[in-house]
């Protein structure tokens, strides 16, 4: 149980009672470290002390499909949801004195509407998205008062956001937090799009100091028209698109609402359509990944949500989700119960009434207390580009995930890997447009996208103006298909066909276009623009809206010392082939890597490393019988005589 019951708000609702919400699981938050980036560029690192035991997650006794998010410091803040229906959002009525409490049916919540707009650029349990998020505001927060409330703030946001991922068995830990006080860091305007693809061009930069794998960015500038979030489709993990921009929103849970939704953009979760949302009514606020948001706020995914997840990480996305972050990264503490293996406890499942960190019988390498033994394999491969990983024997966690180094070869040759996924035209045309299609010929994307407008460009510029696409680029702008549908998949999207004479011959093109409507439903993403890390020629990707040289510097360093016998990982270390011992696949061995753990094969392979050896040892053994005559013949000689004179005796 909490350790303070909540105040009597029995004048306000007889539906929850004194003590009648369980803790279950403690959203980590003790101490936290923040980056204050100042005028002059330099980040100031202040370290901002919080009462313990802030934040929870929960139920509602008697109510089995009820949950709570709560902060308990300062007072009571958070949702209380009962069902699908019944949400009430419990605030102190003064920040002064917070002892007395509201609750509100979220129904009554004044939150502001509006819609998304994502761009195209780019259920496996237990996966983590590692969360950084930048603060910006027109107002200058030279108080510390103002970091602490900016800080919990962003708290409140991040702990209602990893609620709603807990759904979908996705942690979302907050790692990090910018508050820009004197200057923006990056472009933001009430264009949403200059302001995104800055935004993450400021991130790339941020990579490389911290190490995170999604950011947002929540702004208090208002964007042009219903907009309030933006975020690159399928865009997790990858340096150049894991991020979206978020309206403020006067609440919290408005924020949260939002940031979830963009977010699950970067999941590879499109829009909802008329039909995929049946687990909540547009009453009880609809789900997370509608077009527009619902009063009251969404709170749950469609299933439609749920498939889309399912196909992103089955053809290779979301790679760095398998990985857990470093505990001295989260902003909290050590608690038996958040979720994560910390010091001193072997495992923390996190579930409801945890009582123990001893090991968990599912865990990927134990089973019923007992680890699994070395060699058993505890992640298959998720798409061409994925490797595999093996128990190590010696823990009951499965390796840190890797997959195929950027650069390498997939689908025979005609791609490259990029962040553990083959990206082909072929594969985009077929997720547009259904069984059957192919990409256009090159003369469909070199005239379409020379245009520049709503049908052929290579995306927008700072100004929100379509750019032309050069001859060399065009592979990167709208995709070109040929298929037999009437229409691409989605709603809004409609089909924009072109014929071309070529060489004597008419060529038909047929591209995408997402129209608007008048309530927002048409503020769909584009699905025509060729995804970052698409090959666009030999040793060329897209990146940027552009078809640029891509350095593969560091996979053929790579490749150079694997012998030929083995590919080359995510870390920059051999992947043997079967047969073939890393580090170096230069001797025999059972294959896999360093970062892999040892594989296990059946008996047909030890085998046949036996022979391997058999072999090399019998071409060896002439030579060491040449070079050793005189000194072996004295030594069988003197055996000889000792094994006579033992007979002798």
């Amino acid at each position: 149980l909490l350790s303070e019951p909540l105040p009597d708000l029995s004048n306000k609702s007889n539906l929850i009672s004194n003590r009648s919400i369980h803790h279950t699981e403690e959203t980590i938050l003790y101490f936290c470290r923040a980056f204050l980036l100042m005028k002059d560029g330099d980040n100031v690192s202040k370290s901002f002390l919080f009462q313990d035991h802030c934040f929870y997650h929960g139920h509602v006794r008697k109510h089995p499909d009820s949950w709570v998010a709560l902060r308990t410091c300062s007072g009571f803040r958070g949702l209380i949801s009962l069902n699908s229906s019944d949400t009430y959002y419990l605030e102190p009525i003064s920040s002064v004195d917070p002892v007395y409490h509201s609750l509100l049916s979220t129904m009554k919540l004044p939150i502001k509407g509006g819609s998304c707009y994502h761009t195209h650029h780019t259920t496996q349990p237990n996966l983590i998205s590692n969360l950084l998020s930048s603060f910006h505001s027109r107002v200058s927060l030279p108080e510390i008062s103002d970091y602490e409330k900016t800080k919990a703030r962003i708290m409140e946001i991040a702990n209602y956001v990893d609620k709603f991922y807990r759904a979908l068995n996705i942690r979302v830990p907050l790692i990090g937090l910018e508050v820009w006080t004197e200057r923006d860091q990056c472009i933001i305007t009430e264009e949403p799009n200059a302001t995104l693809w800055s935004f993450l061009q400021w991130r790339q930069k941020l990579k490389s100091r911290k190490k995170h794998d999604n950011a947002q960015l929540l702004t208090g500038v208002t964007f042009k028209g219903t907009t309030i979030g933006m975020a690159p489709l399928e865009g997790m993990c990858s340096l150049e698109n894991s991020g979206g921009i978020n309206d403020h929103s006067e609440l919290s849970i408005g924020a949260a609402a939002t940031m979830a939704h963009e977010i699950g953009h970067n999941f590879g979760m499109s829009h909802d359509h008329d039909s995929c949302c049946v687990e909540a009514t547009a009453d009880q606020g609809g789900c997370v990944m509608a077009a527009a948001t619902g009063h009251p706020f969404p709170r749950v995914f469609s299933y439609c949500s749920k498939r889309d997840l399912d196909r992103y990480f089955q053809k290779g996305g979301g790679m760095c989700l398998y990985n857990i972050p470093n505990m001295n990264n989260l902003v909290g503490g050590k608690k038996c119960g958040n979720g994560f293996v910390e010091d001193g406890e072997e495992c923390d499942c996190g579930e409801p009434d945890v009582r123990t960190t001893l090991l968990h019988r599912n865990s990927a390498c134990a089973h019923c207390d007992s680890l699994k033994q070395a060699g058993t394999m505890c992640r298959r491969p998720a798409g061409a580009c994925d490797l595999p990983e093996y128990c190590t024997g010696a823990s009951p966690y499965c390796p840190a995930n890797v997959y195929l180094l950027d650069g390498s070869s997939c689908q025979y040759g005609m791609a490259y890997c990029y962040n553990g996924m083959c990206l082909t035209h072929e594969q985009q045309c077929l997720q547009l447009w259904g069984y059957g299609a192919q990409p256009a010929h090159d003369v469909c994307f070199e005239d379409v996208n020379a245009a520049g407008n709503d049908f052929g460009n290579c995306g927008k510029d700072e100004y929100g103006t379509y750019v032309k696409c050069k001859k060399s680029d065009a592979k990167c702008g709208k995709i070109q298909c040929h298929s037999a549908a009437t229409k691409p998949k989605g709603t809004n999207a409609v089909s924009i066909d072109t014929t071309i004479k070529t060489g004597g011959t008419e060529v038909k093109c047929r591209g995408t276009y997402v129209y608007s409507t008048q309530d927002g439903q048409g503020d769909l993403p584009d699905p025509g623009l060729v995804m970052t890390g698409t090959k666009c020629g030999e040793g060329k990707v897209c990146r940027d809206r552009r078809c640029q040289n891509a350095s593969f510097t560091e996979l053929e360093t790579c490749l150079a010392r694997c012998h030929n016998n083995g590919v080359c990982n995510s870390n920059g270390n051999c992947h043997c082939n079967q047969g073939w011992a890393p580090p170096f696949c230069e001797k025999p061995g059972l294959g896999g890597s360093v970062d892999s753990g040892p594989v296990q094969y059946g008996s047909d392979i030890i085998a046949m490393i036996l022979q391997h050896w058999v072999f090399h040892l019998c071409l060896l053994f002439p030579f060491l019988m040449a070079s050793s005559y005189v000194q072996g013949l004295r030594v069988a000689s003197l055996n000889v005589n000792g094994c006579r004179d033992a007979n002798k005796k």
